[in-house]
């Protein structure tokens, strides 16, 4: 089992959750949140791979080779669809502050009352 998958999936986090506290735009969060969750998707498909194993699919599946495991690969498409829920929420939620209080900035929505 390799490191690298790991150390891609943790400076992945560490740039996402960079970018989140540093970040002055509701835009900007909501991409820097989907980059944070990529990197659960690496680190997800890291522990399920292995080594000169085959996809998990029955049909045509050479006898005595290992498969990768499948409920991994489940969870990862199912983070996948929580990713984009969780964007098209943000991005909304961007949206009306932008209506409401003509701005994207948390701090200068912060002072708006109403």
């Amino acid at each position: 089992m390799s490191v690298y998958p790991y150390l891609v999936a943790g400076v992945l986090f560490l740039a996402g959750l960079y970018g989140i506290v540093s970040s002055r735009d509701y835009i900007h969060i909501a991409v820097c949140l989907t980059v944070t969750q990529s990197a659960t998707y690496v680190a997800l498909l890291s522990l399920g791979t292995v080594r000169n194993g085959q996809p998990p699919i029955a049909q045509g599946a050479q006898s005595g080779k290992p498969m990768a495991d499948p409920i991994v690969q489940a969870l990862t498409l199912t983070d996948v669809v929580v990713s984009v829920v969780a964007l098209a929420l943000m991005l909304a939620l961007a949206q009306q502050s932008h209506r409401r209080g003509g701005t994207l900035d948390p701090d200068a929505l912060a002072r708006v009352r109403g």
